[in-house]
């Protein structure tokens, strides 16, 4: 049975109309290995800002999908034009090889199980096609004091070092870099940068983006 914490659903429904979420869209980089015919998926879209961004490029074919029906109600009213459902965490879209690309915005450091992210990375590589395009934006762990201090205090509740739980109720995780490099193994590195990225609740975070690319 999936860990709860792996969804959180009841919280993004809580805070739905109020987050901005901010991660930059590298369009160079994704218009250059992504056709403007590709079938894509925005997992984990929230609001379908993402979406929105790729459909003012030319992108017609994409599909965001998000477990939150409020972000998903929200993203309707503001983004009438894109194709956005609601999903469940035993649920997934389509059928084996059903995407040239998926994107994956913020949606790791929603996923704070080990299990809960090989599983993610598991179902992408089910539903993308031999060649098929993986670009994730996510966070590193961070060095400032704040951030060591609440790795350490929750690091013995919940497991991984990295792994916090803010104020208003939600757990996420922030991750070191061989983990990632151990979730990505399925996918060839094509591009990646470290960035800076403000969070939703307004702090300044060191983060990643990674274009990888299935066998």
């Amino acid at each position: 049975m999936a860990d709860p914490l792996d969804s959180q659903a009841a919280y993004w429904d809580r805070v739905a109309k109020e987050k901005t979420f901010t991660h930059a869209l590298n369009a160079e980089t994704f218009k250059r290995l992504i056709p403007l015919d590709a079938d894509v998926l925005d997992f984990g879209c929230g609001y379908g800002r993402i979406g929105n961004t790729l459909y003012g490029l030319g992108y017609r074919n994409v599909v965001g999908l998000d477990l939150s029906a409020e972000m998903i109600a929200r993203g309707r009213t503001i983004y009438p034009h894109i194709h956005l459902k609601t999903a469940t965490s035993e649920r997934w879209p389509g059928h084996p090889d059903s995407f040239d690309a998926v994107i994956l915005f913020a949606v790791l450091t929603c996923i704070p199980t080990d299990t809960g992210q090989k599983a993610l990375l598991k179902q992408i590589d089910h539903v993308l096609r031999p060649g098929g395009i993986l670009y994730i934006s996510d966070y590193w762990l961070q060095k400032d004091d704040r951030n060591r201090h609440r790795y350490q205090v929750f690091e013995e509740q919940y497991g991984p070092y990295g792994v916090f739980e803010l104020p208003e109720g939600a757990v996420f995780r922030h991750h070191e870099r061989p983990w990632i490099r151990s979730l990505l193994y399925r996918f060839d590195t094509l591009h990646l940068d470290d960035i800076v990225v403000t969070t939703m609740n307004g702090h300044q975070s060191l983060g990643f983006q990674y274009f990888g690319k299935k066998a």
